[in-house]
């Protein structure tokens, strides 16, 4: 029992650490504008937060699709997983400017944006039926520390250190993707 609570948590975090490199890399473009620590420190809770309400969103929509359509639900999951990841890896090597204005509107949308693969991998864990607290504390914590630590980096690391990191989350979610369905 302890190594199965162990092993949830030990693949949960590292979900949440895939999930939040997208942050992460968008972060580290954004550190190059400069903000005050206590800027940084908002935007990090902000978007630590929307990874807790967008997953939540997933997992209850995933639980009832996964009620309904019980096993299959499974498989749906692990593609929904795949595909995310195969975005991620795509999506690190195009040229779009990721710097968002971070205030206002702005802030929400940059926030919302971050979160969106979030919602797609809660969408796949309400499918497979894991701990929700735990998850969903996971997701925020871990994108909160990784938008920090992009911005942190940001003044110290050049630009090409968020496509590796998006490369690596997206190898990550492919691989959870590939572990489900097998």
């Amino acid at each position: 029992m302890i190594s199965y609570v162990i092993g949830e948590w030990l693949t949960l975090s590292l979900m949440a650490i895939a999930v939040g490199m997208d942050a992460f890399s968008v972060s580290l473009g954004m550190g190059m504008l400069n903000l005050r620590l206590r800027k940084i420190a908002f935007i990090g809770i902000l978007i630590g937060i929307f990874h807790i309400f967008m997953p939540f969103f997933g997992i209850v929509l995933g639980n009832i699709l996964s009620e309904k359509f019980g096993s299959f639900a499974i498989y749906v999951g692990g593609i929904l997983l795949i595909v995310l990841g195969i975005q991620m890896f795509i999506h690190s090597f195009s040229e779009q400017n990721n710097t968002y204005l971070v205030r206002g509107l702005g802030l929400f949308l940059f926030a919302l944006t971050v979160s969106l693969d979030s919602f797609s991998v809660g969408l796949s864990l309400g499918m497979f039926g894991v701990r929700t607290v735990v998850a969903l504390f996971l997701f925020g914590f871990f994108s909160m520390v990784l938008t920090w630590l992009g911005f942190i980096l940001a003044r110290k690391a050049s630009s090409l250190l968020g496509s590796y990191s998006e490369v690596l989350g997206g190898s990550i979610l492919c691989a959870f993707g590939i572990q489900l369905l097998l």
